[in-house]
């Protein structure tokens, strides 16, 4: 039977997905800044999430006409559940609860820039643990989303007459005034370091369950999903 093709990037069924995906990727942050107050307790939301994931798998295998349950659970035993779920749903937790903080002590807008970072914790994952090589176009986007988050963290900052006294060696009372980021403690400690290690865990727990994925003979996505809500 021929392999089934891919949908080309300038078909109209690609650009629909990658447009609710920057959609969402935009709004998320905003919506959970929203519901995210810092009344609110950490682990019942993270217990809520896995719950509403798990129900949701669950409707998804019992309602979809090409999967059934006999077949996604066949030669499934807990061995195999804990040995291919346990570890990445435990990052997984890790980087909710840091995630969580994050929303906490940061706006959206920083939020959303610096989670995006795990994509470059993801392909570094990806190389260390699969083997798997960035093309040159991909590598110069890792560096200029790398450079957005610096920048937006005020690491680099955008005043060229900063690069140019740099260079030459020439520093005033002015220039250190105007290049200092009066950013809070609380900022980076409650939301800057949280967030950056929720992104990095996130490619760390992606590299992984890939890898274990290809090494366990096959596993429904949704069942994957049911096994790590569980695990969680």
């Amino acid at each position: 039977m021929a392999a089934s093709k891919a949908p080309s990037p300038s078909s109209p069924k690609a650009l629909i997905y990658m447009s609710l995906l920057a959609l969402q990727f935009g709004i998320q942050p905003c919506l959970t800044k929203k519901f995210t107050s810092p009344e609110i307790i950490i682990p019942t939301v993270i217990f809520t999430q896995e719950m509403v994931k798990l129900l949701m798998a669950i409707i998804g295998i019992t309602l979809s006409t090409s999967t059934k349950w006999k077949d996604v659970t066949s030669g499934w035993s807990i061995q195999s559940w804990l040995r291919l779920a346990l570890l990445p749903a435990t990052i997984y937790l890790v980087q909710s609860t840091c995630s969580l903080l994050a929303y906490q002590n940061l706006d959206a807008i920083t939020f959303n820039v610096l989670n995006q970072t795990k994509t470059l914790s993801a392909a570094l994952c990806c190389f260390l643990l699969l083997g798997k090589r960035q093309s040159k176009l991909q590598i110069v986007a890792l560096v200029v989303l790398l450079l957005a988050a610096l920048v937006l963290e005020g690491v680099l900052p955008l005043d060229f007459n900063y690069y140019v006294n740099y260079l030459s060696n020439t520093k005033t009372a002015d220039n250190n005034d105007t290049t200092k980021f009066s950013i809070s403690s609380r900022h980076v400690s409650h939301g800057v370091l949280p967030i950056m290690l929720a992104s990095f865990l996130s490619g760390l727990a992606g590299a992984i369950t890939q890898k274990r994925l290809q090494s366990g003979g096959g596993r429904n996505a949704l069942m994957f999903t049911m096994e790590l809500c569980v695990a969680s």
